[in-house]
Order: structure tokens, then sequence, then C-alpha cells
């Protein structure tokens, strides 16, 4: 009988063992629980969302702000290889691949040759018949470089705002830089249908006081139309693409009967990651730590059901666009790992 009960106490205190280790770990998860469901009821809902034109599936390169790397995205609407980079992108200038001028013409004047061999012209002899067509071939690409120069030179004089890609990607600003810049444009834009210039797209693109200035400010003013649940505001904020992720966010909100409140909003530390030019769209990449009371209240009573009252630090990597004639406006927002 004593084996019994020896055994039955031990039972006890194993049972009694496991239960306090199991309290201890729901009281140690609970809390963290909490916080990642603060953490995702801020603008964004704590997931990775938007475009980054055709870096969207690259990942964007790491800072002093977040020195770690920033999550895929959870919602885009642009699908994979739809205007992505490729890994080894045809080679531009003057003999580029894939036909070219430069390219076309040697092929023209390899096959004369040949022509002129296989009828008893020698190797040049069946190019005298081409002269006047490569002189017509010479006048048209001088006048189709003279009429875009001219257009670009007319664009930026009458362009409220000036956009300066530099040629290098550590060309720093300056007449020099803006003078190569002016150039390259008109060289690049003039020719580029004939294989001469380097690819415009992904150009690299400078970002000036004002535009750290303009991203601050889109911080703030983005996560107080949040707030307010401010739809017609977030339009004048962001693109297309993150306001419907923003309304879906917001109607889940209302049918939880909740409404989240992201208030002293204060950016504590921002750095560049990338910035291109994509056509006539600017890109550019932020890494931002700010600090924000994110709550989430009861719509009826008012109690707060999620978040408190203490302030929090949030690391995330946003990424700004804008077109000509338009300020900048939040185009996606990524998580960091």
């Amino acid at each position: 009988m004593p084996g019994i009960w020896e055994t039955q106490m031990n039972f006890s205190l194993r049972s009694r063992s496991l239960f306090k280790t199991i309290a201890v770990v729901l009281a140690l998860a609970l809390p963290t629980a909490l916080a990642i469901s603060s953490a995702d009821a801020r603008v964004g809902g704590g997931s990775s969302s938007g475009s980054r034109g055709s870096r969207t599936y690259s990942a964007p390169p790491s800072t002093s702000t977040a020195p770690g790397s920033a999550s895929q995205f959870n919602r885009t609407y642009t699908q994979p290889g739809a205007g992505m980079n490729s890994a080894a992108p045809a080679r531009g200038g003057l003999f580029g691949r894939a036909g070219g001028f430069m390219g076309g013409l040697a092929a023209g004047f390899l096959g004369a040759g040949l022509l002129g061999m296989l009828f008893g012209g020698g190797l040049f002899g069946g190019l005298g018949g081409l002269s006047s067509i490569l002189g017509l071939i010479i006048q048209i690409v001088l006048v189709v470089f003279v009429v875009r120069l001219a257009m670009s030179w007319w664009q930026r004089r009458h362009s409220p705002q000036a956009a300066y890609a530099n040629a290098d990607a550590g060309a720093g600003p300056g007449p020099q830089a803006n003078q190569r810049s002016a150039l390259g444009g008109g060289l690049g834009g003039g020719l580029g249908g004939f294989g001469f210039g380097a690819n415009a797209n992904n150009a690299p693109l400078e970002i000036k006081p004002d535009d750290y200035e303009a991203f601050e400010r889109l911080l703030g003013d983005i996560q107080a139309a949040w707030s307010n649940e401010d739809v017609a505001k977030l339009h004048t904020l962001a693109t297309p693409e993150m306001v419907s992720y923003f309304e879906q966010d917001l109607g889940q909100n209302r049918a939880r009967n909740v409404v989240n409140k992201v208030t002293n909003v204060k950016l504590l530390q921002g750095d560049l990651a990338e910035a291109w030019r994509e056509g006539e769209t600017e890109y550019a990449t932020v890494a931002l730590r700010f600090a924000l009371t994110d709550k989430t209240l009861d719509r009826n009573s008012g109690t707060v059901v999620a978040g408190s009252e203490q302030p929090g630090e949030v690391t995330e990597v946003w990424t700004f666009a804008r077109r000509p004639g338009s300020g900048w406006e939040l185009s996606a927002i990524q998580q960091t790992n």
C-alpha cells in the first residue's frame, strides 16, 4: 500500500509542477500576445503592403536605422515579373546587345559585303549602293537628336520642380552634376530609340532636405488621418493602392466595433535606403524609427481594449512616390526583420 500512495503522491506533485509551468508560460506569453496585437493595430496593420515599382520584389538596402532586412510584401498589386529588373540586363550604349543602331548598321554592312563577294564585286563592292541610305539615316538621327534635346531643355526651363538625377550613384549636387544630368537626358532620350545611351529606367535620384521634410510630415499626417478614419485625406497622402489597404483595415476595425488611435508621433531617426526614377515616376525608400502612442478603443465605451497610453517605438521602411506636377505620397510600408 505505501507504494501506491507514493505513486499517487508523486503523480500529484508532477501534475502540480506541470500546471505551474503552464501557468508561468501563459503569464509570459499573454503580455507578448497583447503587445503584438497592439503593434498590429497601427496604420498598415503591422504588415508589409504596397509597391516599389520594378523593385517591389527586391529587398531595399539596409541602413543604420534599419540594419536588418525588410520583410517581403504581404499585400501588393504588382505581379512578379511585371516590370521587374532582370538579373543580367541588356547592355546599353553604342554597341548594345539585341540589335542597337550600330549593331544593325554593322549587320547591314556585313550583308552588303557578302553579297558583293557572291556576285564578284569584292567584299566592299556592295557598299556603294548603300551610301545614299546611310546618309538619310544619319540625317534622321541628327534631326531626332536636336528635337529631343530642345524639348528636354524646354521642359527643364518651365518645370516648377526639377528632378536632379546624377549620372553616378555617388555623385553629389552641383553645377557639374546638373550639367551632366541635362546632357545625359538629352542624349539618352534623343537617341534611345536607336540604341544609343544607357537605359533611363532606375536612374539614381538625388533627395534634398525639402524631400526629407516632406517624408517626416507625411509620417505624421498619415497617422493622424488613419486615427480619424479620414479616407478622403488619406487619398491625398498615399497611392490608391495603399488607400485600398487602409480601407480594408478600417473596415475590419468597424466590424469589431473598435477604433485605433495613433498619437504623439515623433520621428527619432531616419535615413535613405535608395532613390531612383522609373519613367516619369520618382521613388524614395526611407528607413524610419519613430515614437508613437498606439491604442485601440471600444467605439461605444471608449475603453482601451489593446495597446496603452505608454509610448512605444517602431522601425519601418516606407517608400514614397512622386509624379510630375504632384508631391510625394506613400507607396509602400515594409516591416523590418
